[in-house]
């Protein structure tokens, strides 16, 4: 906004929640204006528009709840794995049946993002969120209910859908909240309850939930834990969607004459993909992220085999590879700020924390990526470490500490290449995050597919030392990101605004068509009515004569 800002607001503006603007002081998160636009106002549905001439931290409200938010998904893939066994002998089915429910849930989870992150970047954050959780919570309530095979597999794939979409708008969230400089930390935090759920759900789900209280509490637990999300959420946390809200100057109820809302479009993901910086980036994130989910899908077994561990405790071997993943997610985000400065500083450029830095003079892919060099290069280690203290069963404490190593430096590195996936695609983040979630499940769905074969023919030492290699001769990609990178950015921003300006250019044709047929309209019907009444004069002029002549015959007789 430029000019002076407005000293007070309305209290006409305070509705909705009985709110008296006079007697009380509102405080909103702003929101980023994406580095090159002006300083935010945020409107909180239901309450006044808020301005500040010092920016707040970045949306305290809207990060808080989607850290949480976060936990849903992944917490809900892995909560399932513990107690597999126990549902297939409950509902006499076979384990190949039994995996076919985690099949058909991982292909719902690649394609459900990209339908939500196209509709939340279309019409917001909130009706995108509250859709995804209400269908989530329906779909846990009948699982919780259900006791056959096909009620289950459906159901499953409803869960899936119901809460996959979640990935794709918490980083959108971000990217609309947090200028450059900072998103890194933010990002950080957010990824702290994503990285967390496939580490502690199982020991949640299979090591206390299904062990004492059977397999259909898990879905109440699920069901519970996001209701008890989603109420503060719809109560409490603003629209941020910059679609939507603007710089946060608008109102979020004026969405529906602002953009004109469409079906999502799950094809806009793909175009993503088809960005040669954002498609190597995509998939070598993708790379990573297999290491990831396979140590996982393949740890409870391991380990139960190995040692003999029971359900309980097979459970618990997984805290120190989820305390990894936290403890990366909090530091990285330091990482991340320190690096963005480090560069900043060696340019001479100054930092704005209100308004956001011009990237397209800023080397954002050389902030984001140096760190992954020697933060991947230990978890590759780790990797390899971690598959030959398996395969000689050495002490249970050895492959535990590797763990957390893992934990911390492969799946802190995914968190890194994610960050600048919003960094790069900031027009539409949510549909960003969705084209890196659908390339990832869709290949994490065929490896887990085929990993119990590798276990059986090479073994855990060699088939986790084959991963963590395929990660290191890839790795050049990261130098082809730094060097080219800045330049396919710059070709994609430019073919941005040429698409811009032509939409532009059409809006303001059709909205001159409009104007010229109305008032043709309005023409024409002048045209109508002045005839009538030419019409109506006439008839009268005509009648006088009858009616005068009418009355001297009757004067004569």
């Amino acid at each position: 906004m430029s000019g002076s800002r407005p000293s007070s607001v309305s209290s006409k503006a305070s509705v909705g929640r009985g709110i008296d603007s006079s007697k009380s002081t509102i405080t909103t998160p702003q929101i980023a204006q994406n580095d090159h636009t002006t300083e935010p106002t945020t409107y909180r549905p239901g309450r006044v528009a808020v301005t500040g001439n010092e920016p707040l931290p970045a949306g305290q409200e809207p990060l808080t709840m989607i850290t949480f938010a976060g936990f849903i998904s992944p917490m809900t893939a892995n909560i399932y794995f513990p107690v597999l066994d126990a549902v297939a002998s409950d509902l006499h089915f076979s384990i190949s049946k039994a995996n076919l429910t985690l099949t058909t849930y991982m292909i719902m989870q690649a394609f459900s993002p990209t339908l939500y992150g196209d509709f939340g970047d279309a019409a917001g954050r909130r009706p995108a969120f509250i859709t995804s959780f209400v269908v989530y919570i329906c779909a846990n309530l009948g699982l919780a209910l259900q006791k056959n095979y096909a009620a289950l597999l459906v159901l499953r794939m409803l869960q899936s859908f119901g809460s996959s979409g979640s990935l794709a708008l918490c980083y959108a969230v971000v990217a609309d909240v947090a200028v450059s400089a900072e998103r890194g930390k933010y990002m950080g935090f957010v990824s702290a309850g994503i990285n967390v759920g496939p580490s502690l759900s199982p020991v949640v789900g299979g090591g206390v939930i299904g062990q004492y209280l059977g397999w259909h509490a898990i879905f109440w637990f699920c069901l519970i834990y996001t209701a008890v999300w989603l109420v503060p959420y719809v109560l409490l946390v603003s629209e941020t969607c910059r679609n939507v809200v603007g710089n946060g100057s608008t109102k979020p109820t004026a969405w529906r004459t602002r953009p004109k809302l469409r079906f999502p479009n799950p094809f806009n993901t793909l175009r993503v993909v088809f960005n040669p910086d954002l498609g190597l980036l995509i998939s070598y994130g993708t790379i990573v992220y297999l290491v990831f989910i396979l140590i996982c899908a393949t740890l409870g077994t391991q380990f139960a085999d190995r040692y003999g561990y029971n359900q309980l405790q097979t459970g618990l071997c997984y805290l120190p590879y989820g305390i990894g993943c936290t403890v990366a997610a909090v530091v990285q985000g330091s990482i991340l700020g320190w690096n963005y400065r480090r560069l900043a500083k060696k340019m001479g450029m100054t930092i704005d924390y209100k308004r956001g830095d011009d990237l397209s003079k800023f080397p954002i892919e050389r902030a984001r990526l140096q760190p992954v060099i020697p933060i991947l290069g230990l978890g590759v280690l780790a990797t390899i470490g971690y598959a030959w203290a398996l395969e000689t069963t050495t002490h249970v404490a050895g492959p535990l500490v590797l763990l957390f190593v893992v934990g911390l430096c492969v799946t802190g590195s995914f968190s890194l290449v994610n960050t600048l996936v919003v960094d790069l695609y900031p027009e539409a983040p949510a549909t960003a995050v969705a084209a890196t979630n659908l390339v990832r499940c869709l290949c994490g769905a065929g490896a887990t597919a085929f990993i119990d074969a590798m276990l059986q023919k090479m073994g855990v030492g060699w088939t986790f030392t084959f991963w963590p290699l395929v990660v290191a001769v890839f790795s050049p990609i990261i130098y082809v990101l730094m060097t080219r990178g800045p330049g396919w950015r710059a070709q994609r921003k430019a073919r941005f605004q040429r698409e811009r300006e032509r939409e532009r250019k059409e809006e303001k044709e059709r909205l001159a068509n409009e104007e010229l047929f109305e008032g043709s309209d309005e023409s024409s019907a002048a045209s109508v009515e002045k005839a009538k009444e030419g019409e109506g004069e006439k008839r009268v002029e005509d009648e006088k004569p009858v009616i005068e002549g009418r009355k001297g015959e009757s004067s004569s007789s």
